[in-house]
């Protein structure tokens, strides 16, 4: 009789695992506890408007074609993608701003009309970003994080230096206009952590910035839930949605079951892709690998205070994806990592997926989501949500030269009590930990329990990080892992 996995939550690392499995040979469930799947990348719906609550960039396709490979299959084969020209758009204040064109080539171009002899500079940074990238995508991400000599190669030994050099830093010696600096800056947010705090390795997300570009899956980021809810289903793995894990017993050193609002369910292994520090609080305290204050010493990434809206209007002077780079960044960070607060000049992103997809809004109307990056663990009131939104319509109605206060037709918003509610984060957390470097491979959570020999973890809060990409190439490796310590019992 084959092996039963029971998975807990339906994200991307959960359904990328529960595809791994079943095709290894084993017998998958997938318990969720919300009504739709794709944990923190649903999608809500609302009088014609389409938005995906979570994930808006499509980055790294590589990672995703790679995936649906292993299985036989194509992206293509579940939808369809659009490459994006610009890329995005980065406000800096009034009539100012600069658009990411869809290659590398105009993108220096753009460079160098900005700042003299930029063009070259940027030519050999992404030089040096593709060959991390390289690294990164086949000696490093997907390791486990067992020990540390999975990752020490020669060439790995050759980059060490920039794990103890930040990607501020590195850019700093390329770049001079403020501008540049923030758009060079601007994909290792991605990763959760500070510039200053990242190492300079991490500029390999310059190279998927740059020269992968930034793609949009035709009707939303749901497509591609719903691309890898399908494979799943092919595989005969099961997916229960509604039903929430209450409690994990455990004999011994072994999980025996888990215990739901709907029942018992019986399991050889355990595999959690739902939060870890809740995961492991559903355990007996003996049982668990970290205690609170390992959870509360961690460098969280930020939690997200989100907006939704509909527009009777389409927007002008805007881009599929914009980021409000109007105000000083350093404060903003200060407030989210170091003296955590509400920022009094917030820096934010919006995504209008209508300038692209006629799916996702009606006909002259614009869905629009907005993104304001926050600490965790922050007073979450409808009084301090009510002044941010009219904080970024102020925003852009001066950036955008237009009036939108009178063509909202609704606007609903998503922050800290949603991700607690929602998706048991800790403290709200929006991306998992941040990849810093006391922070990345062997010092990130472990995949396989330290107490359980059969409960294991996949997701943002393990290896390798947080991100779309990552969560699918966490539901790979924690698969292998899996199978490389039980594949006897199949």
């Amino acid at each position: 009789m084959n092996q039963k996995v029971i998975i807990i939550g339906a994200g991307f690392s959960s359904l990328s695992a529960a595809c791994y499995l079943a095709k290894k040979g084993y017998e998958v469930q997938i318990l969720e506890k919300n009504e739709q799947l794709g944990g923190r990348a649903r999608q809500l719906k609302r009088d014609g408007f389409t938005f995906d609550i979570g994930p808006t960039f499509y980055w790294m396709p590589d990672v995703f074609e790679s995936f649906f490979n292993d299985f036989g299959k194509n992206t293509k084969d579940y939808y369809s993608l659009k490459k994006l020209n610009p890329a995005y758009q980065v406000y800096f204040g009034k009539n100012d701003s600069i658009s990411i064109p869809d290659n590398l080539e105009e993108i220096k171009a753009e460079f160098e009309k900005i700042e003299k002899g930029s063009a070259q500079k940027l030519a050999k940074f992404i030089d040096n970003a593709a060959e991390n990238y390289s690294i990164a995508i086949n000696d490093l991400v997907y390791k486990p994080g067992e020990n540390i000599f999975e990752i020490i190669e020669l060439k790995t030994l050759k980059r060490l230096p920039l794990f103890f050099k930040s990607i501020k830093s590195q850019v700093s010696q390329y770049f001079r206009d403020p501008r540049l600096i923030k758009i060079m800056e601007f994909p290792v947010l991605f990763l959760g952590a500070k510039p200053s705090n990242t190492p300079a390795f991490y500029n390999f997300m310059n190279y998927a910035d740059f020269a992968l570009g930034t793609w949009h899956p035709e009707g939303g980021m749901y497509k591609v839930v719903e691309a890898f809810v399908n494979l799943a289903k092919d595989l005969n793995v099961r997916i229960e949605n509604n039903i929430s894990v209450e409690s994990i017993i455990a004999e011994g050193n072994q999980v025996q079951k888990v215990r739901t609002n709907k029942g018992e369910f019986e399991c050889d292994i355990l595999l959690s892709g739902a939060d870890y520090a809740h995961t492991e609080s559903l355990l007996d305290k003996k049982f668990r690998s970290y205690s609170f204050n390992y959870w509360n010493k961690k460098t969280f990434a930020p939690s997200a205070l989100l907006f939704y809206v509909g527009f009777d209007k389409k927007l002008k002077n805007v881009s599929h994806h914009t980021l409000f780079f109007d105000t000083d960044f350093a404060p903003h960070a200060d407030a989210i990592y170091d003296n955590m607060r509400w920022p009094e000049k917030p820096l934010f992103y919006a995504s209008f997926p209508g300038i692209t997809d006629s799916l996702m809004s009606p006909m002259g109307k614009e869905s629009g989501v907005f993104l304001i990056p926050i600490a965790p663990d922050l007073e979450d009131t409808p009084e301090i949500r009510k002044k941010y939104f009219d904080i970024i319509i102020d925003r852009i109605e001066i950036m955008t030269h237009q009036k939108l206060k009178n063509k909202i037709l609704f606007q609903e918003s998503y922050c800290i009590k949603e991700f607690v509610s929602d998706y048991n984060s800790y403290k709200g957390n929006a991306y998992g930990l941040a990849n810093t470097i006391w922070q990345t491979h062997i010092l990130r959570p472990k995949l396989r329990s330290k107490k359980l020999k059969n409960l294991y973890f996949a997701g943002q809060l393990t290896v390798p990080g947080p991100g779309v990409p990552p969560s699918i190439i966490s539901g790979k490796i924690v698969s292998e892992l899996i199978h490389k310590y039980h594949e006897r019992d199949i």
